[in-house]
Order: C-alpha cells, then structure tokens, then sequence
C-alpha cells in the first residue's frame, strides 16, 4: 500500500470517528434557569367551553326548532337565562355566535390576578372568528372541578403567511385574555429540593451538578437521572435567594446529534456540526456516494462527496440536482440506516 492510501485510510478512519462527536468548541452556554424549572412547577392545563360573539354573520349555523336547538343554541340561550332574559330556543339565530374550546397551559406557581394567554377553537361549523369577543368562561384543570380562572375578551387571529397561503380563522388567541381566580397548590420554595432538565439528557445534568457544587460547595448537587438534579440548600441560607444565584449560573449543554427533514418543502436543520462517512444511496434518479472512488463522468441526478462532509454540504447539493422534498428525507434516513450518519433523523 502506498503512503498517499495510507493516509487516505488514516483520513477516512478520522473521519468515521468523528462523525457527530460533541465539542465544547463553537457551543453557546445557558443559564441553568433556561435549562431546568423549579420541582414541583408541572405545568397546568386548562380548559373551558365558552361562546364567541359579535360575528359578522360567520358564526355557527345551528337554529333552534320546536324541539330545542343545537349545543351553540342552548349555550346561548342559558346566558341570556342567566342574565334574567328569557329567550324561547325556537326562535334564536346563530350566525353571529359560535362555539369554542377555550384552552391554557400556566404555571403552577400561578396566584390569583395573575393574567395568562388562552387559545379558542371552533367546535360547530363557525367559518370565522375573526372580530368576535370571547364570553367570560370559566377554565378548570379537572373534569367537574372549581374554576381556577376566568377568559374573556377579543380575539386576535393571524394575518397569514407570506406565501399567501389560506388562513385558518376558526382559530385565535387571547394575549391576556386569562385571569385566575385562585391560588394553585405548589410547593413552597424551602421544599425544593430538585431541578427538573427540560429535556432530560445525563451529560447535562452532570454538568449541571458540577457548576451547583462548584458554588456551594463539593458535594452541594448530584445528578439524580438524567431528568432531576438534587441540590442541597444551606440551611443557613434563604432558599429564593440561593435558587435566583444558581438560575444565573452558566453551563454548555450537551449537543444533540439530530437532523430535522421537512418533508413538505425540503428544509434540513443539524443540531450540532454534524458529518457524514462513507456510503452510498441510490433512490429513485437520485445517486448520493461518499467517499467511493470512481473516474466515470457524473450521470444527472448523481451527487458524489468527499467523506466527512458536512450535513449541511450535502443538503445543498441534494438540492442543487433538483431532489424533491421526499427523496432528501429518504436519503438521509437511508444514511443513518447503513451508519453513514450517526445522528437521530427525524422527518416531519
């Protein structure tokens, strides 16, 4: 073998050992509070049946009879009811009224007055709520339970994309349109006792521990699973002020080896400088080799690439010949298969 195929063969076998490895270098640090939240801060979901009101004529298209009406009919008479008007069902017109689905996801450390966005979305067959007005709803975070919080208010829905694509207007939001009406149950900060990793991976949470324990002492955080971090706080020490210092610390969290595909328009996200090692992928016209040897001119459709190239450098060059959205997906699910790539590929 001659020295230049030794030092290709030296190249390629760099190559394949590095493909996807972490590095420090080049990666961002996060504050701890962005990378965890507070034991016993679960979020909370909420949910409500209301109406929307004030339509232009787009509104659901129920209409009482002698028999009674339909959901929208009977939700709007039993308002009126509650208001001491009494509407016979048989008579009331919807399509300025539709009803939703009012939704919230708050903390749980939520106290009364405390304002929240909400989401409404059309139940019965509303064609628009643009313009309407939420009626005060009650929102409960349990099947038959009290309300924790009140929505009410106008809703705000989207202008479209830039594209000029259709928009969805049987659905919206409401910036502040929540308000709570009570307290939620939560531990007190002096029974904290754990930082939960919003996305659970062990190499950042060990990192997590050694910059804790690297302020308050050996010992102080230790990694529980690869979701939790334990963290034992002075007694001496007021609790608020020690979890406010630890949230302001910095680490470098773990890069995650993954590629995104979207399969719809041909977008490719790395998370990370992620590369790609010798092989090849032959779908439909489409030839992807890495690293194979060859002297013979390039047929339409076929890419061919040096080893450790980057994903990014292969995305370009899928696209440059005209590969279409599916076939992109397909190869890079094809190179991880074979080991080509060794990172998750995710394809929505």
């Amino acid at each position: 073998m001659t020295t230049r195929m030794l030092l290709r063969s030296a190249a390629v076998a760099l190559a394949a050992l590095t493909l996807g490895a972490p590095s420090l270098e080049g990666q961002v640090s996060t504050r701890i509070k962005d990378l965890t939240v507070l034991e016993g801060d679960v979020p909370v979901r909420l949910v409500g049946y209301g109406l929307v009101v004030g339509l232009d004529g787009t509104g659901d298209r129920a209409v009482g009879t002698s028999q009674g009406g339909g959901a929208t009919v009977r939700s709007v008479a039993n308002l009126l009811r509650n208001l001491g008007v009494d509407v016979p069902e048989n008579v009331i017109r919807t399509r300025n009224a539709a009803a939703v689905l009012v939704t919230a996801e708050v903390s749980s450390y939520l106290r009364r007055g405390n304002r929240f966005e909400v989401s409404v979305a059309s139940l019965g067959d509303a064609t628009s709520l643009r313009g309407g007005q939420l009626w005060v709803t009650p929102l409960v975070g349990e099947l038959q339970g009290q309300p924790i919080a009140t929505a009410q208010g106008s809703i705000m829905i989207s202008q479209g994309n830039l594209d000029g694509a259709r928009t969805v207007e049987t659905s919206g939001r409401l910036p502040q349109g929540g308000v709570a009406v009570a307290d939620l149950a939560s531990l007190g900060l002096a029974n904290v006792g754990r930082l939960m990793l919003n996305r659970p991976d062990l190499t950042t949470a060990q990192r997590i521990a050694e910059t804790i324990s690297g302020s308050l002492g050996e010992g102080a955080a230790r990694v529980e699973d690869p979701g939790a971090v334990a963290v034992d706080i002075p007694a001496d020490q007021d609790p608020a002020s020690v979890l406010a210092g630890l949230g302001e610390l910095e680490v470098i969290p773990d890069a995650i080896a993954q590629v995104i595909i979207d399969a719809r328009d041909g977008t490719v996200a790395a998370g990370g400088p992620l590369l790609v090692g010798a092989g090849v992928v032959s779908h439909g016209y489409l030839t992807l080799t890495v690293g194979a040897e060859g002297t013979e001119p390039p047929a339409q459709g076929a890419v061919r690439m040096e080893p450790g190239v980057r994903v990014q450098d292969v995305a370009e060059a899928l696209h440059a010949v005209g590969a279409t959205p599916e076939s992109i997906a397909a190869v890079f699910e094809s190179l991880h298969q074979v080991g080509a790539l060794r990172a998750r590929v995710v394809v929505r």
